[in-house]
């Protein structure tokens, strides 16, 4: 049986992946957590997951995680302005290693998308190709939890303050990317691209969801994006982060984030969860 070794094992998608693995029937002597902190993947290896140590700065420790591995699913890094670079070493890496197959976690429309993290994804996207590596590209639209772990800050204004108007969202819980990852290596689908979202919203909609699921009012204010900004300073982001979330705020007015469902039920195997059902599970 093959082996599968997941980046970022500790964090928010890779977790659930390694976790969607081990639902598949992967045994867990063939599923590889690559963490940067041992002790966070404790759970992990008390079930006879392989926890192997590498940091994303560190090409010798990446070469070790990666070494018996035949299929990668690679978890994009979280350090913007620093993901090419590292990206490049865990490419090299998994290549000398004799990796077979990577998934690799991108951003929706990754070709065209003007966000700051679009570059990046891009980059990225043209090493895998360049590896000779069957790579196939999990470009991810938003995850719906860039929402919902906003709820608290939602009910202390009282709306949902945004500036995209009524552009759509494909936003999908973790667990479903997660879910379609772990199926797309161990099904053997195609390498190729993959525009991954769930069924499109608008923020109203989310609002009207999220007002249902906690059964208080929540409207959605729309904003122009200038007033956008100005509130995120005055909330106390610094001048950088603010034009940073901004220019994403941007990138999703423009439909950037707004992809069909059908690749990512493709590989699910059963429909997308549904936005209403999504918000109610996710905060509890």
């Amino acid at each position: 049986m093959s082996t599968y070794a997941v980046t970022g094992a500790t964090g928010h998608l890779g977790h659930l992946a390694v976790l969607a693995l081990l639902d598949r029937g992967v045994p867990a002597q063939n599923v590889v957590a690559v963490v940067r902190d041992a002790a966070k993947a404790q759970p992990l290896a008390e079930r006879g997951v392989q926890v192997r140590v590498a940091d994303y700065n560190d090409a010798d420790a990446l070469g070790t995680a990666f070494a018996g591995v035949d299929r990668l699913l690679f978890v994009s890094g979280s350090e913007v302005g620093q993901r090419e670079r590292q990206h490049r070493m865990i490419i090299e890496a998994a290549r000398a290693a004799g990796v077979s197959r990577i998934a690799y976690t991108s951003i929706a429309r990754a070709g065209e998308n003007s966000m700051p993290l679009g570059a990046e994804h891009r980059a990225t996207e043209a090493l895998l190709l360049a590896s000779g590596i069957p790579t196939l590209l999990l470009r991810n639209s938003w995850y719906l939890e860039n929402y919902t772990g906003q709820l608290e800050q939602y009910l202390a204004v009282g709306a949902i303050i945004g500036a995209t108007g009524a552009a759509r969202i494909a936003a999908a819980p973790r667990a479903d990317y997660a879910e379609a990852a772990v199926a797309a290596l161990v099904d053997d689908a195609a390498p190729g691209v993959y525009e991954l979202g769930g069924p499109a919203f608008t923020m109203g909609e989310l609002a009207a969801a999220l007002s249902a699921a906690v059964g208080r009012e929540l409207p959605y204010r729309d904003v122009t994006l200038a007033e956008f900004e100005a509130g995120l300073v005055a909330a106390g982001l610094d001048a950088g982060t603010a034009a940073f979330v901004t220019a994403l705020e941007r990138g999703a007015a423009a439909g950037e984030l707004d992809v069909p469902v059908t690749d990512l039920e493709r590989l699910l195997g059963r429909p997308a969860t549904e936005l209403a059902t999504a918000v109610k599970h996710l905060i509890g």
